[in-house]
């Protein structure tokens, strides 16, 4: 038998270190040729590493939420053969001065030590002893309602209490509806609102407590690893560093709306179902034929401005670990359907944790929506270094003047942010209205 270590491969793209955010074997497992190991992250995307060789585990080179570095030992196994683990082959083979086999636990191969400044212990790698079966629970009697337990009335079904017992209810704020009476035919007294009083006030079982007001002391704390991590840092970094403004337009939809209704009923059997995010897509790509500084990349370090006569616009999505921002690449070659698609296969992408780290790295602008949650206003964060983010809220039927009339209309808002450093706000206002114009007048979004 040999050992095996396998290290942190080289994920390529000048990535010095990635983090380990799930360990899908411990130790003692048996794993085959590749399984899959671990998940690693690195600027967004999560890798899976799998294994190269058959073998036992006998060690876990980090905790999870650890960062290591690009070649640094990531798992160790006993397998059959040499292993590729030359230093342990010494103490694998017998003393040549003839004396006798030192005992077993003292050339027992020694554990992966903790690796980045952590002081857990190494691990013994002698097999742990099989622990007996859990006994199982006895099963749990029915409780039955303690004397002192809130009334349980009928709905509707009306308190019995004398005025004076209401009145002093009244003074304290108690809901006689919740204070058990133990007076003929439960009529409450005085002594049963004292009751209950004290039992609140002291959070005890006393007589009369009513639940809902009772205080929690519980704390919870949790490491924040993973994209929950990667997230953290890049919206501290340009909340730092980028000089946020936002602008925000009430924008009316209702002829778009309608037109999207008309084409879904056209075109959706063959084409798919267009959503307003396609739609916006498009108004974005025109807008910025007349504003290309919008489409940039502030590099801060040499104070360089990169503007892109592509529209690589990020979409951004929730996922079950956190916001995730693929890329739609080349916007202004698609048209909404062709959008509409490549959104949802880099949204499904995304929400898999299967997206590559092409898709989710390169956008010159960003649009983020929180679709029919959206609120009325929102302060969307930069998607550093891009120098804009486009977003919406959700769409209303407002009152409208129209005409000296008053109609009811479709109308969404555009809450928008700007890096001030580089964008000025007449600038930034005229392409948010330049967006609405496409928007408002749906037919402009297919003429050139």
């Amino acid at each position: 038998m040999g050992i095996h270590v396998i290290k942190m491969p080289d994920l390529g793209e000048g990535i010095a270190e990635v983090e380990v955010v799930a360990w899908h074997v411990q130790p003692g497992d048996t794993v085959k040729e590749d399984q899959v190991l671990a998940d690693v992250m690195t600027d967004k995307a999560t890798v899976e590493i799998p294994s190269p060789v058959h073998g036992v585990i006998t060690s876990l080179g980090g905790a999870i939420g650890q960062s290591l570095a690009v070649g640094a030992e990531l798992i160790r196994l006993e397998v059959e053969g040499a292993g590729n683990y030359a230093g342990d082959k010494a103490k694998q083979e017998p003393a040549k001065s003839g004396a006798a086999k030192a005992p077993a636990e003292e050339v027992a191969e020694p554990q992966l030590e903790a690796v980045a400044g952590s002081s857990a212990p190494a691990q013994s790698s002698a097999p742990a002893p099989a622990s007996a079966p859990a006994a199982k629970p006895a099963p749990r009697a029915p409780q039955k309602p303690s004397p002192g337990a809130p009334a349980m009335r009928a709905a509707g079904e009306k308190p019995l209490a004398a005025p004076a017992v209401r009145q002093r209810a009244w003074d304290l704020g108690v809901e006689l509806q919740f204070v058990a009476g133990s007076g003929p035919a439960g009529r409450i007294t005085h002594a049963d609102l004292d009751a209950h009083v004290e039992g609140h006030r002291h959070g005890g079982t006393a007589k009369g407590r009513d639940e809902r007001y009772a205080e929690q002391h519980g704390e919870h704390a949790a490491p924040v690893i993973g994209l929950r991590r990667k997230i953290a840092e890049k919206m501290q970094e340009a909340k730092r560093h980028i000089p946020h403004f936002t602008y925000v337009e009430e924008v009316d939809v209702t002829e778009l709306e309608a037109l999207r209704a008309q084409l879904n009923a056209r075109y959706g059997p063959e084409r798919g179902k267009l959503t307003l995010l396609p739609l916006l897509m498009r108004a974005v790509v025109l807008a910025l034929r007349a504003y290309p500084s919008m489409s940039a990349r502030y590099d801060d370090d040499s104070n360089v401005l990169t503007t892109y006569d592509a529209a690589h616009i990020g979409i951004a999505t929730q996922t079950e670990t956190g916001l995730m921002v693929p890329v739609v690449r080349h916007a202004e070659a698609r048209d909404p359907w062709s959008s509409a698609a490549e959104i949802l296969r880099l949204a499904e992408a995304a929400r898999s944790g299967k997206a590559t780290r092409d898709e989710l790295t390169g956008s010159t602008i960003t649009i983020t929506s929180l679709g029919p949650l959206g609120g009325i206003v929102t302060t969307p964060v930069i998607n550093r270094p891009e120098v804009a983010i486009i977003g919406t809220n959700r769409i209303v039927d407002r009152p409208v003047i129209v005409e000296g009339a008053m109609v009811a209309r479709k109308m969404m808002n555009l809450s928008s942010s700007f890096d001030h450093r580089v964008i000025d706000g007449m600038v930034a206002a005229q392409f948010v209205q330049t967006i609405r114009g496409y928007l408002e007048f749906p037919a402009t979004l297919f003429v050139e």
